[in-house]
């Protein structure tokens, strides 16, 4: 399993974005599915993104679709996850976490299908 440090997490104001950081330490993504997932006080882990070493492919759970956005920088072993519109409703612990093997499509946004987990990084949303 690659070893993840999530960063960029914040307090915001509703409405506005915030782009969170997911960066390898020690290897590149290369051979890795990357998923961001997140979880909020008192409920279970939840999935949000996924997505292949190059970015080419990427899936979003239904409850993601529209403001949230994976992206990959492979040469800064970076996967970013980009949240537009902020509500109250996101705040919650942002987790990153690695698969080693490559989908061709439809990686898993599932956070059981993942099994190494980092500290995350606290977003909080709140006028």
């Amino acid at each position: 399993q690659l070893q993840l440090v999530e960063s960029g997490g914040d307090l915001v104001q509703p409405g506005g974005s915030l782009r969170l950081s997911c960066t390898a330490t020690e290897f590149t993504l290369d051979g890795y599915t990357v998923g961001w997932f997140r979880q909020a006080p008192g409920k279970e882990r939840e999935g949000i993104a996924c997505t292949s070493p190059n970015g080419d492919n990427t899936e979003y759970a239904d409850s993601a679709k529209g403001r949230f956005v994976i992206s990959t920088d492979n040469a800064k072993r970076t996967v970013y996850l980009q949240i537009l519109s902020l509500k109250p409703e996101d705040t919650a612990i942002y987790f990153c976490s690695s698969l080693p093997l490559v989908y061709i499509q439809h990686c898993p946004t599932q956070a059981r299908e993942y099994q190494t987990w980092g500290q995350g990084t606290q977003v909080t949303v709140s006028p």
